[in-house]
């Protein structure tokens, strides 16, 4: 999956695929989805039971989930905004970004150079009006 010919996103779970492999994007999304729902599922990242504790990793998986999340937009707005424009639906992928980019800012859930494909986009939604 492609953002650029600079920006290239392979996938690997770690598990069932240890090596990054090249796969074509709807491949990624497909992959990434099913993978974030194993994570979500799995109880001793996400615990279910009130007072039970997050392990010593939760942040790093959130990250992880974030940050693969974050390429999907990358590779959204690189290779499909001119189809999303002419159905007339950029205001509604660029509030989801903008959520989007301002939670995981405010977090501190994706590191800065991983939002280099969308850095001006980032950064206008980043200054203050």
């Amino acid at each position: 999956m492609a953002r650029s010919k600079q920006y290239e996103y392979r996938w690997a779970d770690g598990v069932n695929i240890k090596k990054p492999i090249e796969v074509s994007a709807p491949k990624y999304v497909e992959y990434l989805m099913d993978w974030i729902e194993v994570q979500l599922d799995e109880e001793s990242i996400f615990p279910q039971k009130l007072g039970a504790p997050f392990p010593s990793n939760f942040i790093d998986v959130v990250k992880t989930i974030f940050k693969r999340m974050f390429r999907v937009y990358a590779h959204i707005y690189h290779s499909h905004f001119q189809k999303i424009v002419s159905l007339k639906e950029e205001a509604h992928l660029n509030t989801c970004f903008k959520h989007f980019v301002l939670f995981t800012w405010e977090f501190r859930l994706i590191d800065k150079g991983e939002l280099a494909p969308l850095q001006d986009l980032v950064e206008s939604i980043l200054q203050p009006k």
